[in-house]
């Protein structure tokens, strides 16, 4: 962290917080907190007591009432209606992006892990446990990409490049499709999946060859589709529509399925 970022105090309005209940199992733990976003300061301090410029509440559902909140050192609650005797006040300091709270001070860490408000806005708690779940769904879903791009036929993997790459994809050889194809499954795995289960995807290719083909011809408006041998109008495209989205639907029309069947043997 370079030494030239200044010391920082958070000073965005704090609204009270929703209701928010504590969970049950509570566990007696060190835990690190660490700022959110892009913007880490060398230093970065909270709000650790209620004032009129920084509302530090939390809407207790029991007592059915907004109870204040405090960051005493030599308190055991983070609740001033629960504080007893003379209070300490501590400050609540970020250093380099992360503030480590050992497990003795329960106090704080309550305060930090339930009730702050801007917990989740302007910090989080680091969670090992949620980060490995996170990082085991997104290599589960690279597996089932990979999978199914490796054995995805030519055709259908020519279809969900395109998406990726347009019209370049006319000039690569199934070879460079199939690699292309297994980088954008391992890149993008969860819009590789929704692109192979979607039908239209193949029929918009399907649509995208028959143009470059010169068989069928997109007019300069967009607002019809024709044979190109003869100019004869196949269908129109709705307002506002994609023209070979549009085209990929009306291709499973009864008049559409015909055309597609003489498109396919002109293709072939």
């Amino acid at each position: 962290m370079s030494k030239k970022k200044k010391e920082e105090v958070v000073t965005q309005e704090v609204v009270a917080p929703k209701k928010q209940k504590p969970v049950n199992s509570w566990e007696i733990k060190d835990r690190r907190y660490i700022v959110t976003g892009d913007k880490q300061p060398l230093t970065l301090t909270i709000p650790s007591k209620h004032t009129r410029k920084h509302a530090l509440l939390w809407y207790d559902p029991e007592l059915k009432k907004q109870r204040e909140l405090r960051y005493s050192t030599n308190q055991p609650s983070p609740f001033v209606d629960e504080q007893k005797g003379e209070s300490t006040m501590g400050h609540i300091i970020f250093r380099e992006g992360a503030l480590i709270v050992k497990k003795e001070n329960q106090s704080l860490q309550k305060l930090l892990s339930l009730y702050h408000p801007l917990k989740n806005k302007v910090y989080k708690e680091f969670d090992n446990v949620q980060i490995a779940t996170n990082e085991l769904d997104i290599l589960e879903l690279k597996i089932e990409a990979l999978t199914a791009a490796k054995s995805m036929d030519i055709d259908h993997a020519e279809a969900i490049l395109r998406v990726e790459v347009g019209s370049k994809v006319s000039k690569m050889s199934s070879k460079e499709i199939k690699r292309d194809l297994l980088l954008f499954a391992n890149n993008n795995p969860g819009l590789f999946i929704e692109l192979a289960n979607d039908e239209n995807v193949q029929l918009r290719n399907f649509a995208i060859r028959a143009t470059e083909a010169n068989i069928i011809t997109l007019s300069n408006d967009q607002r019809y589709f024709k044979w190109s041998s003869n100019d004869r109008k196949l269908m129109e495209i709705p307002f506002d529509q994609n023209p070979y989205s549009s085209f990929a639907a009306w291709l499973k029309t009864d008049e559409g399925v015909e055309v597609f069947k003489s498109i396919e043997k002109k293709l072939s």
